[in-house]
């Protein structure tokens, strides 16, 4: 057994931390913890798997290239991202560091 929130990095960390929790076929679920880190200008993640993301602690800004403004997400949010759905961090906070739970998983393959 462990805990999310042990082993947290400080606010200072100069990076952000990825920590797998959980990998299976088709499926990897992961904590992530910001410490103010962004998305670089004119970064957009693209990723060919769907992720499911729950915002744990801190607060963070969500980006997606379709939509005019950055979600602001606090504790508790959660948001589903489809494969290939553009989007990016335009910021999280420091105090406390945000703790990301991220759920990749593949889709099924569409029958045709």
């Amino acid at each position: 057994m462990d805990n999310l929130f042990a082993r947290l990095p400080p606010s200072s960390a100069p990076e952000e931390e990825f920590r797998q929790l959980l990998a299976q076929p088709g499926l990897r679920i992961e904590r992530i913890v910001s410490t103010g880190q962004a998305s670089p200008p004119g970064f957009w993640y693209d990723q060919p798997q769907g992720e499911w993301v729950l915002l744990v602690q801190g607060e963070a800004g969500l980006r997606f290239a379709d939509e005019p403004q950055a979600r602001h997400l606090k504790a508790g949010d959660y948001v589903d991202i489809a494969p290939h759905r553009r989007h990016r961090v335009d910021w999280t906070s420091d105090d406390p560091v945000t703790v990301w739970l991220a759920v990749h998983y593949q889709l099924p393959p569409v029958a045709g």
